[in-house]
């Protein structure tokens, strides 16, 4: 069992925008009324491209999948939202808030990923709970540490308590919940997902624990971590505005594990949060402003790990 993979599926986009469909409860999308959807798309499809390079080059195994704008998906970009690859051949389904949201969900994505040569034997599909208004979204409503089988959730309209519960159910983890905001024109509103404020690692954890405005909860959240192991570094909510916690730790192809994140994260980090960070791994940083200020989504939310076993 290992925490992070070698292999990522990532979408190259089509139709690029903000989405207006996620904006009530994103609060880290911007308004971009100046530029055209085509030249959003082409900005981003160049971020994501040379985001694809970067990680190519440290060994990192990329399967692109092209969306090809049949239907209205300007987050396609974002799809550890809506399946998730785990290690018994499974993938999971989830449901989504948003209408154009539900669009990603191509059967096309999973031949892509079959075609790549990893097996799949199972499907569980959550999406049903659509009709009932419960949502759920992936690996952004959901953070995993697959080693010691928790998984964090941070309640909001986009993650629900019951359904989370299910999940940890079906795949075997100790659900570990709590709720976290961030100050919106004055006022604390929930995260719309718990990747943007945390990132668990092998052997540390970044997170806001700031957000977490409940003593009891972010004291447990913070147990919880330390019992594993984790070295904890902690963020301002500042520092989680500007993408500090969507990060992800990947492997190259040689099983060296490195840590990826945006340049707005990395400049928003502390000199002494830079240099624990590097004595635990070499961080791959990418330039995502337009796909950050747009999508209100950074470099985690781009990547869905793939954990299947391969088919040879």
């Amino acid at each position: 069992m290992s925490q992070s993979t070698n292999t990522i599926l990532m979408i190259r986009p089509y139709g690029f925008r903000a989405n207006e469909q996620t904006a009530t409860s994103n609060y880290f999308q911007k308004n971009t009324d100046e530029k055209s959807s085509v030249e959003l798309t082409l900005v981003a499809q160049k971020e994501f491209d040379t985001f694809v390079d970067v990680l190519k080059k440290q060994g990192v195994n990329v399967i692109v999948y092209q969306d090809t704008g049949k239907q209205d998906t300007p987050d396609s970009i974002f799809p550890n939202n809506w399946l998730s690859f785990h290690e018994d051949a499974t993938v999971a389904l989830y449901p989504m808030m948003a209408e154009n949201r539900r669009l990603e969900r191509q059967e096309s994505v999973l031949e892509l990923v079959e075609a790549a040569g990893f097996k799949i034997n199972n499907f569980i599909d959550y999406t049903g709970a659509e009709l009932e208004g419960v949502f759920l979204e992936g690996t952004g409503s959901i953070v995993l540490d697959r080693v010691n089988r928790k998984a964090y959730c941070a309640l909001s309209p986009r993650a629900d308590e019951e359904l989370f519960i299910e999940f940890c159910e079906d795949f075997e983890y100790t659900p570990v919940i709590f709720e976290a905001y961030q100050t919106v024109g004055g006022s604390r509103k929930p995260i719309y997902h718990t990747n943007v404020l945390m990132c668990v690692a092998d052997r540390y954890a970044v997170v806001c624990l700031d957000a977490v405005d409940d003593k009891k909860d972010r004291r447990t959240l913070e147990k919880t971590l330390k019992f594993d192991g984790k070295k904890i570094i902690a963020l301002s909510e500042e520092q989680m505005h500007s993408f500090a916690g969507n990060m992800l730790q990947v492997q190259s192809q040689y099983g060296k594990t490195q840590l990826v994140m945006s340049q707005q994260a990395h400049d928003a980090l502390r000199p002494d949060q830079l240099q624990t960070l590097k004595s635990l791994d070499p961080l791959i940083v990418v330039s995502l402003p337009t796909i950050e200020s747009c999508g209100g989504g950074s470099a985690r939310c781009m990547m869905a790990e793939v954990f299947l076993p391969t088919s040879k």
